[in-house]
């Protein structure tokens, strides 16, 4: 019995067979139509992989730890770092809320200076009681950066911490400055004579990370995930490139490097891209005459996408940073943070920084998810994106490279364009509901109200200069529009009175309670007060009803085939005085609207679109 191999009594299947039994079970539809997932990332997802699907992926054949880095940077281990950032308001007052978010299992800080310049007095401040050689610390938004990393060295040096022990960066990002604001804040020949000033300075520290490439910026920006790779590839290579040629070494420059990438909830196009990322990364490193491969790896900080979180019900943007958390670090990287469920319209509270914290702490300390070097290998769905996201991410930078690299592709409006060009597909997805955002544009909280929200919350972020040199990459999040929609209505509601929908349901059962089931959760969207009915018996009741709840739309919601005589009849008892919506798409939509209905709402509408008339109507 122990020689017996598991299910040795079933007779192997081919792929044939079972495509051949998927496509008798779908009784006719198109195999390919029906289950082949086309992406946004260029390539198509089949329903299922198989052992045979791996023969041809070399990167099968290597281990955690080894070139090109495909199985993670680490060989016996998948740990990583848990960041938080800081407002650095104060330094005292920073370097409290440092010591105190330590000794609840932070192991990586964030100090944001938004652009203030700190003495050696006050770094230290910032720094006091922290131990240098066991956190890691990060400097953000820094404008005197080179003196920052000499004060940060002499420090160290005081205490007695040896240099190589100092892990952390100050995140200098000329390219994404560039692609927010379109211009250089001096030259670009000075820009980046800054960059290898920095570099230089950074000698002493050989784990202190000096240029950030972000990622970030492509993802909350609406890019898709090959985009958001295969740009950031680009971006990395023109710093390697730009130093280089400045003097340096690509081992000098390679390791001082780090990659920013947002998570979104593609959970396991997410997992593929960090290791995609890592392969691609180590081979044009190589490319660049790295002396050994250890300089080839690609350090990665991570963070939670602002792409995809909202404002209406917030709390569901835990649900979503969750699962982006999970992928992110399944992928494997070198830090992450999550951003508090309330990032994206307040100042994160002690409650929700502390949420985001231990989502990470769940998953380290109780999943266990740093243990297992390479939790995805063996996947043959995760192996197969990783090479499908790899080919479309490396096509991506060749055409990057031919025009130019990063900043000359940037300047003609490529790297714009491309993205735009997905963000708006993205869009379209939304606003039909084919892409879902739970509690904003699929079923919503129908009594929240928010009066307050500002123009920057529910605004796409512009940076642009005035003497921006070309268009700009503006920051936004997909749920912005539906919010300003439903915003509007709060405001409107303040002082004129919510405006009221009625479901009008009669008929067959099933269909009416489904019906108004799907219209309730459409109109709840744009914050209209929304009312549904157990079902009324006959028109004049219905009619008596909701004139009586003062409705200034009925939807009615029965049968197709009941609709042909219903619908007609409720039209002529309103006598105009609200608008009829029929739920759904009947044969006999031609003839309803030769009857004066016009209005009819169905799984394929623009929700978005269909919204705003309806507000306009209203006269909100």
């Amino acid at each position: 019995m122990a020689d017996n191999k598991l299910f040795s009594d079933f007779a192997p299947q081919s792929t044939q067979e079972w495509i051949d039994k998927i496509t008798k079970d779908l009784k006719g539809a198109d195999f390919d139509r029906k289950l082949v997932w086309r992406t946004n990332e260029g390539f198509n997802v089949q329903p299922f992989y198989r052992l045979e699907n791996m023969d041809d992926k070399a990167f099968m054949n290597t281990y955690p730890g080894d070139y090109p880095y495909v199985r993670g940077n680490k060989k016996d281990n998948n740990n990583w770092l848990v960041r938080q950032d800081i407002i650095v308001k104060d330094v005292k007052e920073a370097n409290a809320t440092a010591l105190d978010i330590m000794n609840k299992g932070v192991d990586s800080i964030g100090f944001v200076l938004n652009w203030k310049d700190l003495s050696k007095e006050e770094l230290s401040t910032l720094l006091d009681g922290i131990f240098l050689d066991c956190v890691e610390i990060n400097f953000e938004k820094s404008h005197g950066s080179i003196e920052l990393i000499k004060n940060l060295e002499a420090i160290a040096t005081e205490k007695g911490i040896a240099l190589d022990k100092l892990n952390g960066g100050v995140s200098i990002d000329i390219n994404s400055g560039f692609s927010t604001v379109g211009n250089f804040c001096s030259s670009e020949e000075d820009s980046f004579k800054f960059v290898k000033e920095a570099l230089v300075a950074s000698k002493a520290l050989p784990n202190f990370k000096v240029i950030a490439v972000g990622g970030n910026l492509y993802n909350n920006s609406g890019s898709s995930i090959v985009e958001e790779l295969g740009f950031s590839l680009a971006s990395g290579a023109e710093y390697l490139s730009r130093m280089i040629n400045a003097g340096l070494s690509v081992d000098e420059v390679a390791p001082k490097i780090r990659f920013n990438f947002a998570t979104s909830s593609k959970y396991f196009m997410e997992i593929a891209k960090l290791r995609a990322g890592r392969m691609l990364w180590a081979q044009i490193v190589k490319a660049f005459g790295a002396s050994n491969e250890e300089v080839c790896k690609m350090f990665v900080h991570g963070e939670t996408s602002e792409w995809n979180k909202t404002v209406y019900d917030p709390y569901v943007n835990m649900l979503r940073t969750q699962t982006e958390a999970m992928s992110a670090v399944l992928g494997g990287l070198d830090s992450f943070t999550v951003k508090p469920f309330d990032s994206v319209y307040a100042e994160s509270s002690v409650f929700s920084e502390r949420i985001a914290r231990n989502q990470q702490l769940l998953l380290k300390e109780e999943s266990h998810f740093g243990q297992i070097a390479d939790p995805a290998a063996g996947s043959y769905y995760i192996e197969s994106l990783t090479e499908s996201i790899a080919d479309e991410a490396w096509k991506l930078f060749l055409a990057v490279e031919e025009k130019g690299g990063y900043l000359a592709a940037f300047k003609a409006g490529f790297v714009q364009e491309t993205i735009k060009a997905t963000a708006q597909k993205r869009d379209l997805a939304i606003a039909t509901r084919k892409e879902n955002f739970l509690g904003t544009n699929q079923f919503p909280n129908f009594g929240e109200v928010l009066e307050t929200l500002s123009e920057e919350v529910l605004s796409p972020e512009d940076k642009t200069a005035d003497n921006a040199v070309c268009k700009t990459l503006k920051p936004y999040r997909g749920a912005q529009a539906f919010e300003a929609l439903r915003n509007k209505t709060d405001i409107y509601a303040k002082k004129n009175g919510r405006p009221k929908v009625m479901m009008f349901p009669i008929g067959n059962l099933n269909m009416r309670k489904a019906r108004a089931q799907f219209a309730c959760n459409f109109f709840a969207c744009a914050g209209f007060d929304v009312e549904d009915h157990n079902g009324f018996t006959s028109v004049e009741e219905g009619v008596k009803f909701v004139t009586e709840k003062n409705a200034k739309i009925v939807v009615i919601c029965s049968s197709d085939d009941e609709y042909a005589t219903i619908a007609p009849e409720l039209f002529e008892a309103l006598k105009g005085s609200a608008t009829l919506v029929v739920a759904g798409a009947p044969a006999c939509a031609d003839e309803l609207k030769a009857k004066g209905i016009e209005n009819f709402i169905n799984v394929k509408s623009n929700v978005l679109e269909t919204l705003k008339a309806y507000q306009a109507d209203l006269g909100i």
